[in-house]
């Protein structure tokens, strides 16, 4: 399906011929470029950048690539082609025909998510906003931007949704998405995450590679719901979404490469030797790894979950690749086994029905696709002749949410006594030491095909092109 850029609203789901939910997306228009204007990069209105855009849908030649200027980027509303005879892929209502509206019942609970996902996609623009003043190169800026346009197109998408599907209610929920704000003190974001300010790049990175890897299954999850324009939807944001963790796996792999190179040049692998050259240590970069990791996992809510039943079994949301990796796609009597904290500081196994379980089931597979960027960074490590490895916290370690909210544990996820725990911390997350070293480090570089001195430089360039290419021409 091709996108009509004539319209006001680029649309590929024939906006033209509802006119009510034209003018109502219209009036929501303006204020969207409003809160851009405040919340965004606003420092960088007059830049050219060299962004990618949607021309279409389909897998193949989606995209166009040239120079625009940010606030002249075209935001809009973009839906996967429809699979002919979709039937409901899981839960109670199995091998039915999908829904091409919201069952009434099911009304509050679709709204929830779909609120609580849009939620996500403002807030990492307001967390990103100042990054662009400490840009490691012209490459990186540009990447920066391409995130940032394309987190206020998956805004479009929800928004869509909830004007076109949730009447009223839904008009006034795509009002308090611009009303919140991250880090706010009386209208935070709804999750917790998204309110962590992300000061420096390193930050961003690990935000890129855990928190949007987090984006990628509660997407994927969505794409399986029952309800279809929601899962046409959230198939489309899925190949925007891979360019975030492709920045982030890239960008940490540059980091390490950068690390060792300054290994070699000063024969060390001492803390302080390497950031006496301008460089992030690899201890320092774990516990950066830690407190990213540890901070996203809370974002797919608690191992043990009634919500995340219900909404299996009525179809809302369903697991990642339903079809593919799943058997049984009712789960009326399967359950898993856990371990569970017992109360006294010890473990207990329980026994969980598997649609209780789902959210654990969803954690699980997104720790294992956390494995991968840090198998390929270990590698580079043993390549250059270094012993160090980075590793993946307990997923028990730092948790806010679920039954191991607020109950201390080493990185390894064994119980720990509170003041060990205390005492343990800072070597685990970031210090205000290291945050003050990665933050003198920040220094913007601007030349085109220069780097920074803590990253190395990219592989390759954007669409073909050269690093060195002009990526934003800044005004």
């Amino acid at each position: 399906m091709s996108i009509n850029y004539a319209e006001k609203i680029p649309n590929n789901v024939d906006l033209a011929d509802d006119r009510a939910l034209q003018r109502a997306l219209e009036h929501w228009q303006p204020r969207f470029m409003d809160w851009w204007r405040e919340m965004g990069p606003n420092d960088f209105a007059g830049a050219d950048v060299y962004l990618r855009t949607a021309t279409g849908v389909d897998a193949e030649g989606w995209a166009h690539y040239g120079t625009v200027k940010m606030p002249d980027y075209r935001w809009g509303i973009f839906l996967a082609d429809p699979i002919a005879d979709r039937t409901i892929g899981f839960g109670d209502s199995f091998g039915q025909p999908v829904w091409r509206q919201v069952p009434g019942e099911f009304r509050s609970q679709f709204r929830r998510l779909i609120v609580t996902q849009g939620d996500t996609e403002p807030a990492s623009v307001e967390q990103q906003r100042r990054l662009g003043h400490t840009c490691p190169s012209l490459f990186d800026l540009r990447n920066l931007f391409q995130i940032n346009v394309e987190e206020g197109r998956h805004l479009w998408a929800m928004v869509y949704l909830l004007h076109a599907y949730f009447g009223r209610d839904g008009r006034e929920e795509a009002e308090e998405l611009l009303a919140r704000h991250s880090g706010d003190a009386d209208k935070p974001r709804i999750l917790g995450t998204f309110n962590e300010p992300i000061e420096d790049w390193l930050s961003f990175l690990c935000f890129t590679y855990f928190t949007d890897r987090d984006g990628k299954f509660q997407l994927k999850s969505l794409a399986e719901s029952s309800f279809d324009p929601l899962a046409r939807t959230c198939r489309f944001m899925l190949t925007e979404e891979a360019h975030h963790m492709f920045v982030g796996e890239t960008g940490l792999g540059r980091v390490v490469r950068r690390t060792l190179e300054v290994m070699k040049e000063t024969g060390s692998e001492e803390p302080q030797a390497i950031q006496r050259q301008g460089a992030v240590d690899l201890p320092l970069l774990q516990r950066y790894l830690n407190f990213w990791f540890s901070s996203s996992l809370d974002l797919f809510g608690s191992e043990v979950s009634s919500n995340a039943a219900s909404a299996f079994a009525n179809g809302i949301k369903g697991r990642p690749d339903e079809a593919t990796q799943y058997q049984d796609h009712v789960c009326a009597d399967s359950s898993v086994e856990m371990e569970m904290p017992d109360g006294r500081g010890g473990l207990k196994k329980e026994t969980v029905g598997m649609r209780n379980a789902m959210n654990e089931v969803l954690r699980n597979a997104y720790v294992r696709d956390c494995e991968i960027g840090l198998k390929r960074w270990n590698t580079q490590i043993k390549r250059a002749g270094f012993g160090f490895e980075l590793r993946l916290p307990s997923s028990r370690f730092r948790r806010a949410i679920g039954a191991w909210a607020n109950i201390p544990t080493d990185t390894e996820g064994g119980p720990t006594p509170r003041e060990e725990f205390d005492r343990g911390l800072p070597e685990w997350i970031p210090s205000a030491a290291d945050k003050a070293h990665v933050k003198s480090l920040m220094r913007r570089v601007v030349e085109p095909g220069k780097m920074a001195g803590w990253i190395a430089p990219p592989e390759r360039g954007v669409n073909n092109l050269p690093v060195d290419y002009e990526y934003v021409r800044l005004d």
